[in-house]
């Protein structure tokens, strides 16, 4: 999966960048808060970043603060904040422009890899809701419905329709749904109907022989 990593200290970039590419990321590395930004803008954009608070030119929360005001419907990136602060009402104001987690510096190896982890379940379930919500929206513009009330005669049961001409219940029903008939014959119908019928052919087949 690519990650976006902005970090300023090359120390930091080069422990961060080793880390993350053990554990199978590919990093697109941005030195500075200017970069993060235009990679971030970018159709491509990695969908996770983990981006340093304090940074030249811009800082990580304002970065995700212009991230989030992108107009890109569902396809939202997992960012995760870092940062040397442990202030509280910081750290919320941070989350309240835009980052989804943060972690402290020195950071823990084991936490960023757990926080980074989330981050990617996350996206996946977005991923997930996303086809799930595709999928019902076609289905859905192929349902027609039937409803209100319908004329029908009550002798040759034909069905007036919205223009006011009169026509087949399987011809209007199949123009209104996604119905699909095949014709058969109810025992009612082969009783009074078919085997009449039938026991006339016979006799007359039997007559001509």
């Amino acid at each position: 999966m690519r990650m976006m990593l902005a970090e300023d200290d090359p120390v930091f970039q080069r422990l961060l960048t080793k880390t993350l590419t053990k554990w199978g990321f590919e990093v697109l590395l941005a030195r500075d808060g200017n970069q993060a930004w235009q990679i971030m803008q970018a159709e491509d954009a990695p969908r996770l970043a983990v981006m340093d608070w304090m940074m030249p030119e811009m800082d990580g929360v304002e970065v995700a603060r212009r991230v989030r005001r992108l107009d890109r419907g569902q396809a939202r990136p997992y960012m995760i904040i870092l940062t040397s602060m442990d202030d509280i009402e910081k750290l919320v104001t941070a989350l309240e422009a835009g980052a989804d987690d943060y972690i402290t510096k020195p950071f823990n190896p084991p936490e960023l890899k757990a926080r980074v982890q989330v981050g990617q379940r996350i996206l996946e379930l977005q991923d997930k809701l996303a086809q799930r919500v595709g999928e019902l929206e076609v289905a859905l513009s192929r349902v027609k419905t039937l409803q209100g009330l319908l004329p029908i005669c009550s002798y040759c049961k034909k069905v007036r329709n919205d223009g006011n001409y009169w026509q087949q219940v399987e011809s209007y029903i199949s123009e209104h749904s996604e119905a699909i008939f095949s014709h058969s014959i109810c025992p009612d119908c082969y009783k009074e109907f078919a085997e009449p019928q039938l026991k006339e052919l016979k006799e007359r087949q039997a007559s001509q022989k």
